[in-house]
């Protein structure tokens, strides 16, 4: 029975994954830099306690702002969901990729995607691609 070789294997391969630096700065990384800040700050010269106190309420305005941002995308999905139930029973025109245009009656709606779809004609169609919507009802 024949033996195969053995290769020796790269010192890449053994080294642990590189972690991906943050992108974006949020409390934690905030935090980490003001406990860093102290642990390394000099003895005989204190940070001041007033500056402290700006970069802790800074920590906060962040922390908040990040939340009302994430309240705001809520918001604006629920108000595409809200508008494209709306569109249910309404005339709606869109063009197609090939840049010929439909219009016809929007018959369902699917919240699947980041952006909700309208089923026209047996065709799904992201709301953001509609062109045009009109009513139905008579006057």
């Amino acid at each position: 029975m024949p033996i195969e070789a053995v290769t020796a294997a790269s010192p890449a391969s053994n080294a642990p994954a590189a972690r991906a630096p943050k992108q974006t700065m949020d409390g934690e990384v905030f935090m980490s830099l003001l406990v860093s800040q102290l642990r390394n700050q000099d003895p005989s010269s204190p940070m001041d306690t007033n500056e402290m106190i700006a970069q802790t309420t800074q920590l906060a305005m962040m922390e908040k702002i990040s939340q009302l941002t994430t309240t705001n995308e809520e918001n604006f999905s629920l108000q595409m969901r809200m508008a494209a139930s709306a569109l249910l029973g309404q005339e709606v025109s869109f063009a197609r990729a090939d840049g010929t245009s439909v219009t016809g009656v929007a018959s369902a709606v699917s919240f699947a995607g980041a952006v909700p779809k309208v089923t026209v004609g047996g065709e799904e169609v992201a709301m953001d691609a509609l062109s045009g919507v009109r009513s139905t009802s008579a006057p």
